[in-house]
């Protein structure tokens, strides 16, 4: 019998959680502004339902996107306004659905209403390939020098075996010849979506900020700094950008509604 593919291998139990917060600097009131008729927080739902995850939760800090995730039937939390990060949002609700240490969660960020579901089971299938990382995420290769150089694209590096060395806004790593993309696959861009074991987000929130991780605003570089090993995988699609700005906002409009003309 020939091995299953990636693609075909069993997943097992994983929760999604959904972050959800009102407030952002560039876009206030982002999960609710609509795309196409039905309000962002609603697509991005609608893109893991079609996951293999065995439950979806969205998690806000805000009435009004309770009322909009309840009124479209999804689960929902009312979470606490203070948390520092997205990772202390997701410990709450691991702890409030008492799930056990060894069940993971998979953690997609409530701006990106395109995220392909295949990279929501990748990253699920990746932890659970790699019993001694507490982390899974995904990255994609950078094939060009502009992304290569901007410090809004955070890079990784990793070891042989796919484990991360390090997370940075900077260019990573350094290329002393300055013959950018021409000499190996040493560039990637880290996507933004992470699967966790729970027992791993308990500990996480016991630790202080770290000065790497306030130094480059990763709060990943916590974990890295603390011991734990993340494992990195290479996505299966490159999934478009997420929603950070109104050009962002009417580039994503114009993909739904391109896609309702076919």
């Amino acid at each position: 019998m020939s091995p299953l593919s990636p693609a075909d291998q069993p997943i097992g139990d994983y929760t999604v959680v959904i972050p959800a917060r009102f407030a952002s600097q560039r876009l206030p009131g982002k999960p609710l502004v609509d795309i196409h008729g039905k309000p962002m927080i609603q697509r991005v739902y609608e893109q893991a339902q079609k996951s293999g995850a065995q439950r979806i939760v969205i998690a806000t800090d805000h009435h009004a996107i309770y009322s909009a995730a309840k009124s479209m039937g999804a689960e929902v939390l009312m979470t606490r306004d203070d948390h520092p990060s997205g990772t202390d949002r997701l410990q709450e609700v691991a702890e409030r659905l008492g799930l056990s240490d060894e069940h993971r969660i998979v953690n997609v960020q409530g701006d990106e209403p395109l995220i392909p579901p295949e990279l929501i089971d990748q990253v699920a299938l990746n932890l659970a390939n790699h019993a001694d990382a507490a982390i899974a995420t995904l990255s994609t290769p950078i094939d060009n020098d502009e992304e290569c150089h901007n410090r809004n694209a955070v890079k990784v590096v990793t070891d042989h075996q796919g484990y991360a060395l390090y997370f940075s806004r900077a260019t990573l790593p350094w290329d002393r010849s300055e013959q950018w993309l021409r000499g190996g696959d040493f560039w990637h861009r880290h996507l933004g979506i992470y699967a966790y074991r729970v027992g791993f987000l308990h500990r996480y929130v016991q630790w202080p900020p770290a000065p790497l991780e306030r130094l480059e605003c990763l709060e990943q570089l916590r974990a890295l700094y603390n011991g734990v090993k993340i494992h990195v995988d290479t996505a299966r699609a490159k999934p478009p950008a997420g929603v950070d700005t109104e050009e962002d906002l009417e580039r994503v409009r114009r993909a739904f509604e391109s896609c309702s003309k076919k």
